[in-house]
């Protein structure tokens, strides 16, 4: 009776009832991942950051291991410097900006008294007494408000210390990644079974360098950005280059999204300062930079490097954002490459002929293949700190 029942469902509804429970098991579980995520933030984000920053900085500690540095010693120098030439850069941008508003501010009351004579001789018409009516119901509005206020300002700063301890777990967390990060990789390699061991391995070294190629590219993406947007605002005499430059370097990394935000955050400084026809000017460079993005450095810099279409970049950058905020756009696209990376790996079975699995590189171009080892027995195998499969274990296995 039930086989006759399964005869009578069309092929196409079994098939999309398949799908569908898989899909919505799929979607049940992201859900519970992300909610969960969600509750350890300040354990999460800092640690993602530290694995952007050491894929950024390990070319820097292999220079100083070629110039026979102690591996201890080169960790030390490249953060030390690290933070160094951060600090240096916010310092330098801090003062800019400090300087910058205070010869500002009478150009903002002026602009306050332009806005307040258009409101009175415009075509609004209004007189003085509802203007000064306006402002008092504005204050009283903020007086009535104040408990929200405070209590604002009260998780502003909660969330300034939440910052500090995030900021001090990174610095942590990326000392360790530089110092034993193939040595946590192989325990975490290992905590896997036997069998898939090799897969993981080459998966994730293959994300990994997916990771640092998107974090290189897009370090050179921001430098065009900022220089382009700080460069042409000096020329036309947009006040605060320096520190605008700076801004846009720091947004770029929010791919398309930012280097736009602090593009915009230049116009509206360009209207403020200098009126309207110097900032059409510099809305004009912000589009010109915007496109040279775009059109050039996207497709033949970003998209070789991390395998990713623009619409893809888009879309996990405007879900990122809906999902974690600043966060969620921030570190979307390089966990898309990552994912997009894994994925191709393994459904490739690429681990077959990978040479770098379980950290064996390639042999020198024009040298023959290293002869294989004996079998391992037992005993050995037992002793092995971390026992990867190989290829030809793999091929046995699926025969």
């Amino acid at each position: 009776m039930g086989r006759a029942l399964v005869r009578d469902v069309p092929y196409a509804l079994s098939l999309s009832a398949a799908w569908a429970w898989r899909v919505g098991l799929i979607i049940v579980v992201a859900g519970m991942l992300i909610w969960l995520l969600g509750h350890i933030s300040l354990l999460i984000i800092p640690l993602l950051l530290a694995g952007l920053l050491a894929s950024l900085l390990l070319p820097v500690m292999g220079l100083l291991r070629k110039a026979r540095v102690p591996n201890g010693l080169a960790v030390a120098l490249t953060v030390v410097g690290f933070l160094g030439v951060v600090g240096s850069m916010a310092t330098l941008a801090g003062r800019q900006l400090a300087l910058g508003f205070t010869d500002l501010w009478d150009e903002v009351v002026e602009g306050i008294r332009q806005v307040q004579t258009w409101l009175h001789d415009g075509p609004l018409g209004l007189t003085d007494f509802q203007i000064d009516q306006f402002i008092s119901e504005g204050a009283s509005a903020v007086q009535n408000n104040s408990g929200s206020i405070v209590t604002g300002v009260i998780s502003l700063g909660s969330s300034a210390g939440s910052f500090a301890a995030g900021a001090l777990l990174a610095v942590f967390a990326l000392i360790f990644f530089l110092l034993e990060g193939e040595r946590i990789w192989r325990f975490v390699v290992g905590l896997m079974p036997r069998d898939a061991r090799t897969a993981v391995d080459g998966a994730g070294r293959r994300g990994w360098s997916s990771m640092a190629n998107y974090v290189r590219v897009q370090m050179l993406v921001a430098f065009v950005d900022a220089v382009g947007i700080g460069v042409g605002a000096a020329l036309i005499g947009v006040p605060l280059a320096l520190p605008l430059s700076v801004l846009v370097f720091l947004g770029s990394f929010i791919p398309i999204v930012g280097a736009l935000f602090t593009g915009l955050v230049a116009v509206l400084l360009a209207l403020v300062a200098n009126g309207w026809v110097n900032a059409l000017i510099m809305l004009a460079i912000v589009l010109v930079v915007q496109q040279l993005e775009g059109h050039v450095l996207q497709p033949l810099i970003m998209g070789p490097a991390v395998s990713l279409h623009p619409l893809a970049v888009v879309l996990a950058v405007a879900g990122g954002t809906l999902i974690a905020g600043i966060p969620g756009a921030l570190f979307s696209v390089p966990l898309l490459a990552v994912v997009n990376t894994v994925v191709r790996y393994i459904a490739a079975r690429s681990w077959e002929t990978d040479p770098v699995v379980g950290g064996i590189p390639p042999p020198p171009d024009g040298l023959p293949e290293p002869p294989e080892d004996p079998p391992l027995s037992d005993e050995d195998t037992n002793n092995h700190p971390i026992h990867t499969t190989t290829p030809d274990d793999t091929r046995k296995a699926n025969q």
